[in-house]
C-alpha cells in the first residue's frame, strides 16, 4: 500500500501522512527527523477484518477523528517497541504484549528506538463483536500478555494471516475470518471478565455460561425469546435479565446478534449464493424479512443483498 523508498527522502513523511489520512480511522504522523523518515505499509482484508502491517522509523501517529462506524482494533509489535496511549493509559509494548484500542477515543502511537518498528494492527467493526465483547473500551491502552493462552492464540493466528501473501479462496476466507472473529471476541471477553467490578457468584457465572451456550445453539428457532430461555433453565425472566447485566448486554441482544452473525456468514458463503436472502433470514429465526433487512443494515452498515454482492463476486 505504501513504500517510502519509492519517493524522494524530502517527500516521504508528507506522503505517508497523506496516506494515513485516507485510512479508517484517519491518522496523522509527525517525526522529529523528517529527512530520515522511512515507512512501509502492507494490508489485506480478511472478510470484515482489515489487517495492516506497518514498519516505520521513529515517529508519532495520532488518530484524527472518530471513525464511523466505530471499530475495535488489536495492535502489537512484531519487531521493536511501541507505546500506545489511550483512555489515560500509556502502555509500552514489546514482542510479548498486545493491546486493544477503540476508534471512538483519542489515540496516540509512539514509535521510538534506534531501528524501525514493525507493528501489526487488525481492526473490525465493533458491531460484529458479540455483546459480551463490545465494551472493549474498558481495555483500551491496557497491556495484555501474548505469551500463552488466548492472547498467544490470537496474536500467532493474526501474524500468520499477515505472513501469508497469497489470496485465499472465498470459502476459506469466510472460515478464516470467522476463526479470527471468534478468537478476538473470546480474548476480549476473557480480559473483560477480569476487569475490576463486583464479581458475580460462581454459580451465577456457570448458569450464565450455560444460558449463553443454549441461546447460540437455538438461535435458528424463531420462537426463542427471553421467556423461553428462562423457562428452559427454570428461572424467572427478571432473574435472567439480572444475570445479563453482568455482561453489559441483554439476552435479546445476544439472540439478535447470534442470528445476524449466522445470516451474515451464510450471505458471504459462495456455496449459498443461489439461496434467496429471505430463506437465509428465515433459516436463522427471522420471521419478517423487512425486520431482518433493517436489523442487518443497523448492525453491518449495508443491506444484506449489498453485503452478499461484495462477498460472493
Amino acid at each position: 500500500m505504501f513504500r517510502s523508498e519509492d519517493l524522494p527522502p524530502a517527500d516521504r513523511l508528507a506522503a505517508f501522512d497523506a496516506f494515513l489520512r485516507t485510512c479508517d480511522p484517519p491518522m496523522r504522523v509527525t517525526s522529529a527527523a523528517p529527512d530520515r523518515f522511512r515507512a512501509t505499509a502492507r494490508a489485506r482484508d480478511l472478510g470484515p477484518l482489515h489487517i495492516l502491517e506497518l514498519t516505520a522509523s521513529p515517529s508519532v501517529i495520532r488518530r484524527v477523528r472518530r471513525s464511523a462506524p466505530a471499530v475495535c482494533a488489536v495492535v502489537f509489535p512484531l519487531r521493536g517497541t511501541l507505546t500506545v496511549s489511550q483512555k489515560g493509559h500509556e502502555t509500552l509494548l514489546h514482542g510479548q504484549d498486545f493491546t486493544f484500542y477503540d476508534s471512538s477515543l483519542p489515540l496516540r502511537l509512539d514509535i521510538a528506538g534506534p531501528e524501525p518498528t514493525t507493528l501489526l494492527r487488525v481492526q473490525v467493526p465493533r458491531s460484529l463483536l458479540p455483546p459480551p465483547a463490545r465494551p472493549a473500551g474498558r481495555l483500551a491502552g491496557t497491556r495484555l500478555p501474548a505469551q500463552e493462552g488466548l492472547g498467544a492464540l490470537l496474536t500467532h493466528f493474526l501474524t500468520d494471516m499477515t505472513a501469508e501473501v497469497c489470496a485465499y479462496p472465498a470459502a476459506d476466507e469466510t472460515q478464516l475470518s470467522a476463526v479470527a472473529l471468534d478468537l478476538l471476541a473470546a480474548t476480549l471477553t476473557h480480559h473483560l471478565d477480569g476487569t475490576p467490578g463486583p464479581p458475580p457468584e460462581p454459580r451465577a457465572c456457570a448458569l450464565l455460561a450455560r444460558i449463553e451456550a443454549y441461546v447460540l445453539e437455538h438461535v435458528a428457532d424463531p420462537g426463542l425469546t427471553p421467556r423461553t430461555v428462562a423457562a428452559a433453565h427454570h428461572i424467572s425472566v427478571s432473574y435472567l435479565h439480572r444475570l445479563f447485566r453482568t455482561r453489559d448486554t441483554t439476552v435479546t441482544a445476544l439472540i439478535r446478534h447470534g442470528r445476524l452473525e449466522r445470516a451474515r456468514r451464510d450471505l458471504a458463503d459462495r456455496h449459498l449464493r443461489e439461496t434467496p436472502v429471505h430463506r437465509i433470514a428465515a433459516r436463522w429465526g427471522f420471521r419478517d424479512h423487512s425486520a431482518f433487512t433493517r436489523a442487518f443494515r443497523t448492525a453491518y452498515g449495508v443491506p444484506p443483498r449489498e453485503y452478499r454482492a461484495t462477498r460472493t463476486e
